[in-house]
């Protein structure tokens, strides 16, 4: 058997990974796009930055950091706002970081800073930070099948550009998410939504990848209250050396030979006429995206090699960190340098519900033990070895999140910040951005915007542009009728380009 994600949760769309992809028990021939090829994937040009971005890495902080402990520091704030950790100076005169990211600091120059992200929705919403949904709740951000969501960026990307394509995919994966599927590695809730292709259909799902590697540091993590638990190596501290990535997409079984794929191709082919009915729905559509998907990846050998790490020099590994998310962000630069359009790095939940960046207790220990250290290592080491290789100005690096953090540090044990979406930090680099630009500002205390407001929809329109893609481009709904991918007050943030 041949299958997608091997397991069979349900994909947005409501098809089982299994149901969509099964070669050898059936399943359907041919692609029509033709309905799908209405809307210009591309405006014309603005000014220099359009497509200025030949691929983009996105790395997402889930659980969302304190803007008071990264990029907008408050020094002279009261100490129940800015808390024990000082600030340093960096590469970027009068813009200062968290002592705990020193390496970062020598990067500043090389990267922009929005400070000056808000909008209403304090919860978890991935699905709000990354697609063209104008509102998020509790419930969808629990439930990736919400009917309510739109495609994740990478999703539209990758349709828009297959479109360009006449509708025939790229022959090399154009859009993976590490370091393994999302909300996969906790225990205590379900997954999470966002980062998924909604009505597009399961063919635009990134592919994941799957972590092959063990963690160094063992630790405990508790909920408050003790009611959720876990207790182990925490790769994201640190991970052996023989650690490195699969596919979690595709998996052949062993004596799955290039010969055999072809002759089931051509059994395949066979059930087209029996099977075209199926062309006219979505489910249909998926199966085939996901079949060219697998030939294409079973047949290129390069996919296999960029994902493995270990056979990176050991000095190049240990610039980014000997860390989870360090060989992530070592990974995606294989990708792109491979012909991966967009590589999205999750820093994700890992055995707890509550975990990654998301400090609501023990905030300054956490910052300091669990999250600044691989933070450091895994940002330094990608914007500094992409810009050594002559690589930044065409690759789009964007730190984000759901929102920020609290101002006011709260009373839980070990004291923590709670979820803050008035006013947050998001991080940009290479591909057309200017080095060494501050937009935006907040009040004293971090906690409201003063100056040039930004929401996360003009985020994404500015990532689209400089990936030469009309932002206001319109997409088919599960019905095939067009609509906006981002809302109109999107607004390309023209003031960080170079």
């Amino acid at each position: 058997m041949f299958r997608v994600l091997g397991s069979p949760k349900h994909l947005c769309d409501g098809l089982t990974r299994r149901d969509l992809l099964q070669i050898g028990s059936g399943a359907v021939g041919g692609l029509t796009l033709s309905h799908l090829l209405q809307q210009p994937a591309t405006a014309s040009p603005e000014d220099r930055s359009f497509g200025k971005a030949k691929n983009c890495i996105i790395l997402f902080l889930y659980g969302s950091p304190s803007q008071l402990e990264t990029f907008d520091m408050k020094p002279e704030a009261p100490v129940e706002i800015r808390g024990s950790m000082q600030p340093i100076s960096s590469s970027l005169a009068g813009v200062p970081v968290c002592e705990h990211l020193p390496r970062v600091a020598g990067i500043m120059d090389k990267v922009s800073v929005v400070r000056s992200v808000t909008h209403p929705h304090p919860i978890h919403g991935v699905a709000h930070a990354m697609t063209g949904a104008t509102a998020i709740d509790v419930g969808m951000e629990l439930n990736p099948y919400d009917e309510r969501h739109h495609p994740y960026f990478a999703s539209c990307v990758e349709f828009l550009e297959r479109q360009r394509r006449g509708g025939q995919p790229d022959p090399f994966l154009q859009n993976v998410a590490l370091p393994f599927p999302f909300s996969s590695k906790r225990t205590d809730q379900p997954f999470r939504a966002g980062p998924y292709a909604a009505f597009l259909g399961a063919g635009y799902n990134p592919v994941w990848t799957e972590f092959n590697g063990t963690g160094t540091v063992s630790i405990r993590k508790e909920r408050a209250g003790g009611e959720f638990w876990f207790e182990g190596p925490e790769p994201y501290l640190g991970c052996t050396r023989d650690s490195h990535f699969r596919l979690a997409a595709v998996e052949p079984l062993p004596d799955m030979t290039i010969d055999r794929l072809d002759r089931r191709r051509n059994l395949l082919q066979q059930f087209e006429q029996q099977r075209r009915e199926l062309e006219s729905g979505l489910a249909g559509r998926s199966l085939n995206q996901f079949q060219q998907l697998a030939y294409s990846v079973l047949s290129n050998p390069q996919v296999g090699a960029a994902l493995d790490t270990r056979l990176e020099p050991d000095d190049v590994r240990d610039r980014y960190g000997m860390t989870l998310f360090g060989q992530s962000c070592l990974a995606a630069r294989r990708l792109i340098e491979a012909g991966t359009r967009v590589v999205s790095v999750f820093w994700d939940e890992y055995g707890l519900a509550g975990d990654a960046w998301d400090t609501h207790f023990d905030h300054f220990a956490r910052m300091t033990d669990q999250l600044c250290p691989g933070l450091d290592w895994g940002l330094s080491g990608l914007v500094g070895d992409l810009d050594d290789r002559g690589l930044l100005d065409e690759t789009l690096v964007v730190v984000i999140s759901e929102h920020g953090r609290t101002p006011k540090i709260n009373n839980a044990a070990g004291g923590g910040r709670d979820h803050w979406s008035r006013a947050y930090s998001v991080l940009f680099a290479g591909g057309g951005i200017a080095r060494g630009r501050i937009l935006g500002a907040t009040d004293e205390i971090a906690g409201d915007v003063v100056d040039r407001p930004v929401s996360p929809k003009s985020l994404l329109a500015t990532m689209y542009h400089l990936l030469g893609i009309n932002p206001h481009s319109t997409i088919p709904d599960r019905s095939g009728r067009q609509i906006p991918m981002l809302p109109e007050q999107a607004e390309v943030l023209h003031e960080l380009f170079a």
